[in-house]
């Protein structure tokens, strides 16, 4: 599938049972959910999907299941996050043979590459695949960022299309913009600085509270290209408290919580990491009850 670089994509939860093995029916059942409330595409595998707490071998196990079950409705985006640019290569090679329809490529993991190394990755992983890749530029998480100048010799490869921006920075899509044109697709990677990012000229949006939420999330995203910001603001104000569970340490157990108590999926993570407890837990169950309770209605919006 050709991917249309826009819309809403969630980065998707893996889920896992009881004894903490992947449940390919949970994401089955949770991805054909996300698909039918509108959803344009998804990352799997990303930060939210717990790419680093799967093995090489459970990591091909839930591509290969969640190409055979989206069927060429969406485009699936792998993310990419391995700790070596050779893992790297093997990862997206069998990703590509599985039928994935991108990378989203993060820099090379644990280890924070200074800038040759960093170009030095991203150029060698492109170069062994012909799949369109996306640049995951996070260094507030991750420590790397791929500057301006990083991305003018990055556009030298034809198959970097995308960058998901998530310096936090708005001020960055406007500059990638002022010096790419359309060089690149830029989409959001920061939940709650969608709206501005949509406005700014990014044309997706990469969201992990969208698994909660993907017909907010969806509607928003139309509002903004409508030029509807008005009522697009309206829905974000609702959606903005949600937002910031995208922005903290625990990210992965605050959506997986949320997740839990929509009953769309388990809380259920990989140790280290720990489900939510205490005043964490309390805090997310009562942002959830809120925008519950608060919950616009999308029918007076029109956007049928």
């Amino acid at each position: 599938m050709k991917v249309d670089w826009k819309g809403v994509y969630p980065a998707i939860s893996t889920q896992f049972d009881a004894n903490g093995q992947l449940d390919l029916a949970a994401n089955e059942r949770m991805l054909n959910q996300l698909i039918d409330e509108g959803i344009h595409g998804i990352i799997a595998l990303g930060t939210v999907g717990e790419n680093c707490s799967l093995s090489a071998d459970e990591k091909r196990t839930f591509l290969r299941h969640t190409v055979s079950v989206a069927k060429g409705r969406i485009p699936v985006i792998a993310g990419c996050a391995e700790t070596t640019t050779a893992f790297a290569i093997d990862y997206c090679r069998d990703a590509e043979a599985i039928g994935v329809d991108g990378i989203m490529l993060l820099p090379g993991m644990v280890y924070r590459a200074n800038r040759e190394e960093t170009l030095y990755h991203y150029r060698t992983v492109a170069r062994a695949t012909g799949l369109p890749i996306m640049i995951y530029n996070n260094p507030v998480t991750y420590g790397v960022d791929v500057d301006l100048e990083m991305t003018a010799e990055l556009a030298e490869e034809a198959n970097i299309v995308a960058i998901k921006e998530s310096t936090t920075d708005t001020r960055r899509i406007t500059e990638l913009h002022n010096q790419f044109g359309d060089r690149f697709t830029i989409f959001c990677g920061v939940d709650d600085i969608a709206l501005e990012s949509l406005m700014l000229g990014a044309t997706g949006w990469i969201s992990g509270l969208t698994n909660v939420f993907p017909k907010e999330s969806v509607a928003i995203y139309n509002l903004a290209q409508q030029g509807r910001y008005a009522e697009a603001l309206e829905l974000w104000r609702w959606f903005l408290p949600l937002l910031r569970l995208d922005t903290v340490p625990h990210l992965v157990q605050c959506i997986k919580f949320a997740e839990q108590l929509a009953g769309r999926g388990s809380e259920t993570v990989r140790a280290p990491r720990l489900p939510l407890s205490g005043a964490e837990r309390e805090r997310v169950t009562r942002v959830y009850d809120q925008a519950i309770t608060a919950r616009p209605d999308l029918g007076r919006f029109n956007l049928d």
